[in-house]
């Protein structure tokens, strides 16, 4: 999964990995795209970031359930989001609704300028 959020929408690249002819493809399943409400305009980037996983999760929760799989995203900070401490209800709530993946989520840093997929639909 392609994770991507800037100032005005969260933009998510389901994709799939599959052996065709001996050799490695990846493949799109779906994208997802939305607008910041005005509230969430007023997150810092990295609360957009959390957000913009836990949205994926949650649309995605019956292609993802079970598996385990890779979540690249261009935010370094979302890959201790499991283990912060925080006294934010906003990230505090999407912590525990993540849970349920922790076992089978890795989160890998992507550099923005090689974030095409998810990043065009952000934006």
């Amino acid at each position: 999964m392609h994770l991507c959020s800037f100032s005005q929408g969260l933009g998510e690249a389901l994709h799939q990995r599959q052996i065709v002819v001996g050799e490695p493809r990846e493949g799109v399943i779906c994208y997802i795209s939305r607008q910041l409400k005005d509230s969430e305009t007023r997150y810092v980037a990295t609360q957009t970031e959390f957000l913009c996983l836990f949205r994926a999760l949650e649309k995605l929760h019956y292609y993802l359930e079970g598996s385990v799989f890779e979540v690249y995203a261009d935010c370094t900070a979302l890959k201790s989001f499991l283990n912060i401490k925080t006294t934010n209800r906003h990230m505090l709530r999407w912590q525990i609704a993540i849970q349920e993946y922790r076992g089978n989520i890795t989160i890998i840093y992507k550099e923005v300028g090689s974030h095409t997929n998810a990043g065009g639909l952000s934006r």
